[in-house]
């Protein structure tokens, strides 16, 4: 039987990363899109090398490294520019998952996760066996972002409010774990969702 790839995302501020670091705990593999990302555009890579020919050199930090943040604010409510950065480097996220996910199974891994916040958005759950969602309630999901960003609760609900809805993503969920508890009660539902899953998909 082959590798189980499970796609694990969620909403920004609802814990998909502790989420993953419970999931490592009990021996998972989590391979991180937001990772990839910063991979694919190295110094030297193609990508990065795209990027400069298409949106100019001042893309640049002084290091030769993307300079992340203004291409955020380049792209930010501008589809266009949006699309033709996710074509530069979409491909090459999927070239490096597809490598981390082979590495996986070669190391005999029976399931390993991608964890990607726009999983469903971007299209890509295609790529994925089934999805699994990490969700929280509307409330803690605003004061987390607020706390984590020290933003207003206006600039972190027009965030929020920019995104596709939790209860949209919950949807598409095989899984669905609650973090709107305690760093200890995630954890214990991560042990019995990881529990139930590796007994089934033994």
């Amino acid at each position: 039987m082959g590798i189980r790839v499970v796609g694990l995302t969620g909403g920004i501020a609802s814990g998909k990363s502790s989420v993953a670091r419970f999931l490592m705990e009990k021996g998972a593999v989590v391979i991180d899109a937001d990772e990839l990302s910063r991979v694919a555009v190295r110094p030297g890579s193609p990508a990065l090398a795209r990027i400069v020919a298409e949106f100019g050199a001042d893309m640049l930090l002084p290091d030769g490294s993307l300079d992340r943040k203004r291409m955020r604010s380049v792209v930010f409510g501008n589809s266009d520019k949006r699309s033709l950065l996710e074509l530069i480097l979409h491909p090459e996220i999927k070239h490096l998952a597809e490598e981390g996910i082979a590495a996986a199974a070669a190391a005999g891994h029976r399931i390993v996760f991608y964890m990607a916040p726009l999983l469903i958005e971007a299209g890509i759950t295609e790529r994925v066996d089934e999805v699994w969602v990490v969700t929280v309630r509307p409330e803690i999901q605003i004061q987390r972002l607020m706390d984590r960003d020290t933003i207003s609760r206006v600039e972190a609900q027009r965030i929020i409010d920019s995104q596709m809805p939790l209860a949209e993503k919950v949807r598409h969920g095989r899984v669905v774990i609650d973090n709107s508890g305690t760093p200890e009660q995630t954890r214990h539902l991560v042990d019995t969702i990881w529990n139930r899953e590796m007994g089934e998909h033994a």
